[in-house]
């Protein structure tokens, strides 16, 4: 998420020819109610780098990065809820905030963090201090939630024909253990996801080391068995990191005591309509998967994380008195013998069921798109050609 922000407001001026020949500078910093015309020109040009890059292109009444053109009902909206919604709404959060850190540092007082592979975690402590940390993270999220607008999430759950078709193949015996599985699989909309994940099962994430040093937040990311990662590196600490995660999946599974890890495969966030392709990590544990499709509707401001720096995105997600979300929870998704030997295999047909499930349309870019996306909106059209190569 953090390198993503840098990606969102990195390069943020761009010269534009109107028809009069004059030169104009759009910049990220300028106010909030106010837009810039668009000549025909850049409107074509806008209009094909939205065909290439769907799956990040924002719908919603606010527009490209945020910087729509408003209606004059929408800007005295957002001015009201500028001075009256927004400071009560970040004065509660804040306190929620300070409430469960100060929960945490209570609960972790004369603890050694679980450490392995440069890893510190507090999500292995048992007793009621781990009974504590987990309960009152799960309220407080929700409490969030429901302060920045979400008052009520709808939950479905589906049934699929996998495992029948499971069964079939002779997994009787996995079928009779059904129930916990070693990892929660979602899709990536916004880092709003993470707060709903906290409230309802409290599981580890993947995070970025920097996350662990961040105040108040850091402490929180141990208590949650966060697992660290270099993202800008993939040197010999990867390898180790994934190791972890896998290690981490077969725990869970088999001891019903362990922190449930949490993964999005899919690296990065979307517009909520396209469900990009799975990375194989969380796979090679060969153990089975909870998919689990989150959906943002709206009418007026989109609460996915899509091409939108995310200053912008939390001012207007609070000046917003209601959002939506609903979610779709699938069964625990047994892999066949094949999926087992091939973990590519096993994250391919977990992506098109989720797709199939949750109405999602599939596309072939990921990351790398993103920040060329990202990068052309912003004007950079000197990219370095790292940015052309796809994650693996």
């Amino acid at each position: 998420m953090e390198s993503e922000l840098k990606d969102l407001n990195s390069k943020p001026a761009k010269s534009n020819i109107n028809g009069n020949g004059n030169s104009n500078s759009i910049r990220d910093d300028r106010p909030l109610l106010k837009s810039d015309s668009v000549s025909s020109s850049e409107n074509v040009e806008l209009q094909d780098l939205e065909k290439k890059f769907a799956a990040y292109v924002r719908r919603d009444v606010y527009g490209t990065m945020g910087r729509g053109e408003l209606a004059t009902k929408e800007k005295l909206l957002l001015g009201f809820a500028l001075v009256t919604l927004l400071p009560i709404r970040v004065v509660f959060a804040f306190t929620i905030l300070l409430f469960y850190y100060f929960i945490c540092r209570v609960c972790t007082l004369f603890s050694t963090p679980n450490g392995e592979d440069e890893q510190e975690d507090y999500a292995h402590m048992g007793g009621w201090r781990r009974a504590v940390i987990v309960g009152c993270g799960r309220a407080l999220s929700r409490v969030i939630l429901f302060i920045f607008g979400f008052y009520w999430i709808p939950q479905s759950y589906h049934s699929t024909t996998q495992i029948e078709s499971n069964s079939k193949e002779g997994n009787n015996h996995q079928l009779e253990e059904m129930g916990r599985p070693g990892v929660i699989i979602s899709n990536h909309v916004s880092y709003l996801d993470i707060l709903y994940h906290m409230s309802y099962s409290f599981p580890s994430f993947v995070a970025k080391r920097s996350v662990a040093k961040i105040p108040l937040v850091g402490l929180i990311s141990k208590c949650l068995g966060c697992v660290y990662v270099q993202r800008e590196s993939k040197s010999s600490d990867f390898k180790g990191v994934s190791a972890v995660v896998t290690e981490r999946i077969r725990e869970a599974y088999q001891n019903k005591s362990a922190p449930l890890m949490m993964l999005f495969p899919e690296g990065t966030t979307t517009n909520g309509d396209f469900l990009l392709p799975f990375k194989t990590g969380g796979f090679l544990a060969k153990a089975p998967v909870l998919p689990v499709i989150l959906r943002y509707h709206y009418k007026r401001f989109s609460p996915a994380w899509d091409s939108i720096s995310g200053v912008r995105h939390v001012i207007f997600l609070l000046c917003q008195f209601v959002n939506y979300m609903e979610v779709v929870r699938l069964p625990v998704y047994y892999p066949s013998q094949q999926e087992m030997d091939d973990p590519k295999l096993y994250a391919n047909n977990v992506r098109r069921l989720m797709a199939s499930e949750g109405n999602l349309i599939l596309s072939d870019i990921g990351l790398a798109e993103k920040r060329i996306y990202h990068a052309a909106l912003n004007g950079n059209n000197s990219l370095p050609s790292v940015l052309h190569q796809k994650d693996d």
